[in-house]
This record gives C-alpha cells, structure tokens and sequence, in this order.
C-alpha cells in the first residue's frame, strides 16, 4: 500500500463521518432560516427519514462495493452508516411525536395504526437492537448469532423502502426508484450475481492495465 493510499484510508471514514453529521446544523439552519417548505414540521419530518433510508441504503450497498470493485475502504463505514441511520430514524421519530403531534400519545397511536406509519415503525423497531449490538464488546459475545441478527438489515431496508412510497404522494416516482435500487442491491448479494460481476469487472481492470 502507498503513502497515498494510506493517507485515504485514514481519512476517508474521518470524511463519512462529517457528511453524516452535517445534515443535522443544516436541518437547523434551514428550519431557523424558514426554508423548509410551507409546512416546515412535514419538511423536517421527511428530510430526516429520507435521510435515514440514503444512510441505510449506503450502508448495504458497501458489501457489494466492495466484493464487486474491491474498495475496501467501504467496509470500514458500513457499521458507521447504518448507526447514522438509526440516528436519523430516531430524529425521524421524535419530530413527528413531538412537534407534530405535541406528545398526544392517543393521537401517535391512532396515527400507528395506519400502514405507513405502522411498516416505519416496526423498521426503526428492528433497527434499534443492531444499532445497539454494532458496539463492542457486542459482536464478541454474541458470535455468529451478531451476524444473524444484522441480516435483518436486508429486510427493514425493504420495510423502509415501502414506508417511503406509502408516505408520499401517488404519481411521485422517486420512492419507487430507491425500492429498485434496494431490490438490485440485494440481488447482488446473490453469489452467482456476485461472482459475474466481481470477475468483470476484474477482467475489464486486467484489460485496462495491459
């Protein structure tokens, strides 16, 4: 490895770190500023959660980056990512029982029955125990039972996809765009996909090299 490869695998997660923060003093600033459309509480209620879905969506797309194209700087953010992910997703949460319904618990939970609310909710559900179990000395102690559980990551990434689209409105593409890319990140999860496409674009780079 060169000087300059080390260089960027020191300070490319130092760099994925910054990025996931900033969304949140912009939030703030945006919100202070009034720039968070016509109803601003809606506006910050579906930044955060659009927010959360890239982060998590990112981080299932770092396996397939990395055995596809061999960067392996993403694997060292993949746990990085999906922690930020329930962060918003917590952000996501709280603005909704707090400043859009004012803690009407009543209220929240005649609002959880509906599907949309109720496929998001059982999402960061699943999400809290691998935001937990992402920290030491959790992956030890639990094993290959830590795997098993984090697999269910694969799943609240469809359940958040489906949040997505059941929130918005009919005729807006863009949460059907990111299910498709949910499903094609899966599937490349796919040991056969994963070998073809691994062995392409190696041999492309062997190519290229000659």
């Amino acid at each position: 490895m060169n000087a300059r490869n080390k260089v960027f695998d020191r300070w490319f997660p130092i760099l994925v770190h910054i990025a996931c923060l900033l969304p949140i003093p912009w939030l703030v600033l945006d919100a202070w500023q009034g720039n968070l459309t016509a109803n601003p509480i809606r506006g910050s209620i579906l930044r955060t959660g659009k927010i959360a879905l890239e982060l998590l969506i990112l981080s299932l797309a770092c396996t397939p980056v990395n055995s596809i194209f061999g960067f392996k700087p993403a694997l060292k953010v993949r746990r990085a990512l999906g922690d930020y992910s329930f962060l918003y997703t917590s952000l996501h949460f709280a603005i909704f029982v707090s400043l859009d319904y004012g803690f009407d618990f009543q209220l929240v939970l005649d609002e959880l029955i509906r599907p949309y609310a109720l496929v998001g909710l059982i999402a960061g559900l699943l999400l809290v125990p691998l935001a937990i179990t992402s920290f030491a000395p959790w992956p030890k102690r639990l094993g290959k039972d830590w795997k098993r559980l984090h697999n269910l990551v694969y799943g609240i990434n469809l359940l958040a996809g489906l949040h997505f689209i059941l929130v918005v409105k009919q005729g807006d593409t863009e949460p059907y765009l990111w299910m498709i890319l949910i499903v094609f990140l899966l599937v490349l999860r796919i040991p056969f996909f994963r070998r073809f496409l691994s062995g392409f674009f190696t041999h492309k780079e062997r190519l290229t090299l000659t």
